[in-house]
């Protein structure tokens, strides 16, 4: 299966208009905003939770990064609500579910296979940092390592916002939205920039919070390469 499978190319997904597919698992469904493969994939995807709902225990082979949108994301390392960023690497093993419920923005088989980092951050208690030479915007860092750099921007209502990425950038509105080359980004809207395009965002009269990932889309073929070999 392929979406959004042209790398080459920018891409925006409004995922809050988008329905709502079953997955394999009852109770859990979600909504693809790229995916090279099949049930085993390189993919990005919104995943949501029903209460009570939960995935059988299994090994991430290629790793799994996901932030917590809405609810409670659980498995046996603890309860993770709105606001986490988890990274489980190649290797790791879990049993996920929510008796509450949860919503979640979940990347695939994306990482360097020798990655052993776990991460489990609650940005609710994380303070973000001003940025120097670009007013209006605060970040938050997630996770840098020499592949790849995750933050949550926090911009300043009626900004003007430059992100570099020499390498390809994704961005998901977590709450408010920008403009972007003739685009609105809504809550849960995402964006897909190929390397080589940076980003230009205006936000309008609301403040925006946006998760960003830049320059991790140069080992994007091997990734591919790996699946299709699967």
């Amino acid at each position: 299966m392929k979406i959004n499978a042209d790398f080459s190319q920018r891409v925006v997904v409004h995922s809050a208009d988008m329905e709502w597919a079953a997955s394999p698992m009852a109770g859990v469904s979600r909504r693809p905003l790229d995916r090279v493969g099949g049930e085993v994939a390189r993919a990005t995807t919104i995943v949501r939770y029903d209460p009570g709902s939960e995935f059988s225990p299994h090994v991430h082979t290629g790793g799994e990064e996901f932030i917590v949108l809405d609810g409670v994301f659980q498995d046996e390392h603890g309860d993770f609500p709105a606001g986490s960023y988890i990274r489980n690497p190649p290797q790791s093993r879990h049993k996920p579910g929510s008796e509450p419920g949860c919503v979640i923005f979940v990347k695939l088989w994306q990482f360097d296979l020798d990655d052993r980092t776990h991460v489990r951050l609650n940005t609710n208690f994380m303070k973000p940092v001003e940025l120097a030479d670009q007013p209006g915007v605060r970040i938050t860092p997630l996770y840098i390592d020499a592949n790849e750099e995750v933050f949550l921007h926090h911009w300043q209502a009626n900004s003007a916002i430059t992100v570099d990425a020499e390498h390809g950038l994704e961005a998901l509105v977590i709450d408010g939205s920008f403009s972007n080359d003739g685009d609105e980004l809504k809550k849960g809207s995402w964006l897909r920039l190929p390397s080589g395009q940076n980003l230009d965002a205006q936000t309008d009269a609301q403040d925006a919070t946006v998760w960003i990932k830049r320059n991790h889309l140069a080992n994007v073929d091997a990734q591919i390469q790996r699946i299709e070999s699967l």
